[in-house]
């Protein structure tokens, strides 16, 4: 009992140590938003957005989008509830879970959280990569769900590299940073099987928003 009681304290006191460290850090970003008119338009029409960002672009991305209560997949490993913890504190909504481990049914928890309204932020890439590669998982999300895909993606004057499989960006103080989205892409499969032959869209839409965060 007095170990669980240690575990909880530690998880607690970290979970709040990094939030405060993201929103210090954040707060000193001088960040720009461009192409970002259909976000605005399918938020006013009330209508949830499926969101695509690469691993390593994770934190400035979390970051802009706090408070939004936007969704977001958090892994069960060892360090799973510290993150919950951390993306709960910035406003996220968080769903437990594994696109790599009980796939099947992460995604339709995903979908059925995206069908009750919510926008969702998931990484295709992650959690174990390659970097930029294409798991197939937003695709079939968007197709149980009727949302649109949108790639986001930023671009940074000035960032901190971890020697992880993701090259994970930390922008350093004060940095510039330039955020962007693709056009919004409909996956018109009639059932996730079928779906799979649509993630090419996913590439296409994050070549648009990388195109952009660098104009």
């Amino acid at each position: 009992m007095a170990a669980d009681a240690r575990a909880e304290r530690r998880i607690e006191w970290l979970s709040r140590l990094g939030a405060l460290l993201v929103r210090a850090l954040g707060w000193t970003w001088r960040v720009r938003v461009s192409y970002d008119a259909d976000v605005r338009r399918l938020r006013a029409e009330g209508k949830p957005i499926v969101f695509m960002i690469w691993h390593g672009q994770m934190l400035p991305l979390l970051y802009h989008h706090r408070n939004e209560h936007v969704a977001v997949l958090i892994s069960e490993h060892a360090d799973g509830e510290i993150i919950a913890r951390i993306a709960t504190r910035l406003g996220y909504q968080t769903v437990r879970g594994s696109t790599s481990r009980g796939a099947a049914r992460a995604l339709l928890g995903l979908a059925r959280v995206v069908g009750e309204g919510h926008d969702l932020a998931i990484t295709p890439d992650g959690p174990r990569g390659p970097a930029k590669s294409l798991a197939p998982g937003p695709v079939i999300i968007a197709q149980r769900s009727g949302a649109p895909l949108i790639a986001a993606a930023v671009s940074v004057s000035r960032a901190w590299h971890l020697k992880s499989w993701d090259q994970f960006v930390i922008p350093k103080p004060f940095a510039r940073l330039q955020v962007a989205y693709s056009s919004p892409t409909t996956v018109t499969a009639n059932d996730a099987r079928n779906a799979l032959t649509e993630v090419e869209k996913m590439r296409e839409a994050f070549d648009v928003a990388e195109r952009r965060a660098r104009e």
